[in-house]
């Protein structure tokens, strides 16, 4: 269980190390809430490995 996640942050522009805000697990994966510290941007993920949904991912 990773508690960092290097990740590209598009309030600050570029590339932050996020961190786990919380988790819990759904029928669908385990859900995981992801946290800027430089800033207020926050992203989802849910499923196996964060495949499912993402909520950071361009429509």
């Amino acid at each position: 269980m990773s508690m960092e996640l290097d990740q590209y942050c598009p309030e600050c522009g570029e590339d932050r190390t996020f961190y786990r805000a919380a988790s819990t697990t759904l029928h669908l994966g385990e859900k995981i809430k992801w946290h800027c510290p430089e800033c207020s941007y926050g992203f989802v993920r849910i499923g196996d490995n964060g495949t499912a949904v993402d909520s950071s991912a361009d429509a």
